[in-house]
């Protein structure tokens, strides 16, 4: 990942086909389109490469979480269990919809914690919501055994996770919804977009009303369809998803280059003692677009990672440290700061994150190096890259 960095005249072709039509707007003008319906083109090819009946496309992958968690009704008070290792997109969406996110630690897989959710699980309780990030699984068999003992919905996160699987089934497909972000440093990018998938009829007609002002979509004449439910703007526009309907059918073309190149990576560190490397459940496939281990203390991965990062080693994050990945410095969740009034049932339903204890998440984050691993580069490139990642890690050890 990104797959921009391999964008060609796929892509062009896909974009030139939009501008040659003249209709940017996923919606109407079809007389004017000749056909043409990016959009539609890309849900179809999601849902095929996913195994699932419904796709809809969206602006992000932000968008297509608060869309998922909409459609199956989550609202004002519900609580949706999240882990404390994400983006703040997953947060964000809950709190759009007036819902109250619930943090629980992680465990080695760097995902939801099967035994901290259960203990998380109250009457409020709708969705869990594991993350699958850097391009790994959460432990899918047990939670799904969690939501079903507690008639709970679960709503994957695979935003990282594209290309990957668990028990045969891609990634995203083994809950009620799944979802996947398109935006630039994704492995597939539309530039900004997302896709909610799902097997659930109700929901995607539901996701599809939503993510358009509510509007029904019966019939031709745009302007006379009706709005059976309160909606928001949530399309993504034809150009997007025209690079996307390239960079789909490109999706395992992608995937066959990581995994190469993190093979080859991780094949340079075996040797250390000292490295460990993330528990990916078993039945899970990654989509190796990151290589992540973990070092012996949170000192000795700091040095690490700082070694790696003065001998030009780039792209690789100590997440536990990072603005926007873990929940350490989420000041603005943590403090529930708002431009305007927080929804009184968030205010009274968010736990007190100032004085929860997440050591055990602690004990895996900051212990974690994650190296991205790269489309763009040369087999030999990657070598050379392992070569030098083994002896800076040997010479701290």
């Amino acid at each position: 990942m990104p797959g921009f960095e391999l964008f060609g005249e796929k892509e062009k072709a896909q974009v030139q086909d939009v501008l040659d039509n003249g209709v940017l707007m996923r919606y109407g003008f079809d007389a004017m389109r000749n056909g043409h319906w990016k959009a539609k083109e890309l849900e179809a090819v999601v849902s095929k490469r996913m195994q699932t009946s419904y796709t809809q496309v969206v602006s992000s992958g932000t968008a297509a979480l608060t869309i998922a968690l909409a459609s199956a009704g989550v609202g004002a008070g519900d609580e949706v269990i999240m882990p404390t290792f994400t983006f703040v997109a997953s947060f964000e969406s809950i709190l759009a919809i007036g819902a109250v996110p619930v943090l629980v630690n992680v465990d080695d897989t760097l995902t939801l914690d099967p035994d901290a959710v259960k203990s998380a699980i109250t009457s409020k309780t709708k969705v869990i919501m594991p993350v699958h990030m850097c391009g790994s699984m959460a432990d899918l068999s047990v939670l799904k055994s969690i939501c079903n003992e507690h008639d709970i919905l679960l709503l994957e996160d695979a935003c990282q996770a594209i290309g990957g699987s668990y028990q045969g089934k891609p990634l995203g497909s083994i809950g009620d919804l799944g979802c996947f972000s398109f935006d630039f440093v994704k492995t597939i990018t539309c530039g900004e977009g997302g896709a909610i998938i799902t097997n659930n009829e109700a929901y995607y007609k539901n996701a599809d009303h939503y993510s358009d002002h509510g509007h029904d979509h019966v019939g031709t004449d745009r302007g006379a369809e009706s709005h059976p439910f309160l909606g928001y703007n949530f399309r993504i526009s034809e150009l997007n998803a025209a690079v996307g309907c390239a960079q789909i059918r490109r999706l395992d073309e992608f995937v066959n280059i990581q995994k190469r190149h993190y093979t080859t990576l991780r094949d340079s560190l075996l040797t250390l003692p000292e490295v460990t490397f993330r528990r990916v459940p078993e039945g899970g496939i990654e989509n190796y677009s990151f290589l992540n281990f973990f070092l012996p203390t949170e000192a000795l991965t700091r040095k690490a990672h700082k070694a790696l990062g003065e001998s030009g080693i780039d792209a690789c994050f100590y997440w536990y440290d990072n603005n926007w990945h873990y929940y350490r410095k989420w000041e603005h969740l943590l403090g529930k700061k708002s431009l305007g009034r927080l929804p009184k049932d968030v205010l009274e339903g968010m736990p007190d994150y100032q004085n929860v204890d997440f050591s055990a998440s602690d004990h895996w984050i900051g212990r974690t190096i994650s190296c991205l691993v790269k489309l763009s580069w040369t087999d030999e490139e990657v070598k050379a890259r392992g070569d030098k990642m083994k002896v800076i890690l040997k010479s701290i050890f």
